[in-house]
């Protein structure tokens, strides 16, 4: 979690060890009954978004300036073992936010079963479940009633999207992920998050 950079290209390189496992099977199996290389099994993707994460943290006390929303930033690699099921793998900067005189940040590395159902050769609805382990930092001033510190930990993950394809290859994803944190004094909280982005399966 200290160093973003290794994160993001760890993903990259779990995207490129993915597709090259794939690509050789991939040739030698037909299309799936759909008539689209979009469905068929063992296809992966490397997805990168930006959206608005939503912490449901409480302001505290004192005449304290306090967010509650900020830009969020993922990237993702996944793969579908069939036409409908498969796994991702993802990490999330949900932002920082001015809070209680201080700052609060956070970020996790998510582990999801995915699924997608086709309503159309172009529309699918996504759904995933999982676990996120994420890590938090709060800093506040004194008399503002938040608690500073760090933590991190596990907690479960949910998300519901809707993807348009472009192509076999590119498509668009928005989708709304809801996350359970740990947070110094606070226990756990959730961070809603809605984002936006491109996909591009190989």
């Amino acid at each position: 979690m200290k160093n973003r950079h290794s994160v993001a290209t760890t993903l990259f390189v779990t995207a490129l060890a993915l597709g090259a496992s794939h690509s050789a099977w991939a040739q030698s199996t037909s299309t799936a009954s759909t008539g689209s290389p979009m469905y068929s099994a063992g296809n992966s993707y490397v997805g990168g978004s930006i959206g608005r994460s939503d912490f449901s943290l409480g302001n505290g006390t004192g005449a304290f300036a306090s967010d509650k929303r900020d830009t969020s930033y993922s990237l993702a690699v996944g793969s579908y073992m069939s036409g409908n099921f498969g796994a991702e793998l993802g990490y999330t900067d949900f932002g920082k936010l001015q809070r209680g005189g201080g700052t609060t940040r956070a970020e996790g590395i998510n582990l999801s079963a995915v699924g997608r159902m086709p309503l159309s050769s172009n529309f699918n609805l996504l759904g995933k479940i999982g676990a996120t382990y994420g890590h938090t930092r709060v800093s506040a001033a004194a008399g503002s009633g938040i608690t500073s510190g760090s933590e991190s930990g596990l907690g479960v993950s949910l998300g519901l999207g809707a993807e348009y394809v472009f192509t076999p290859q590119l498509s668009a994803v928005l989708q709304y992920e809801l996350h359970d944190l740990k947070f110094a004094g606070s226990g756990r909280d959730h961070i809603g998050n809605t984002s936006l982005g491109l996909r591009y399966r190989f």
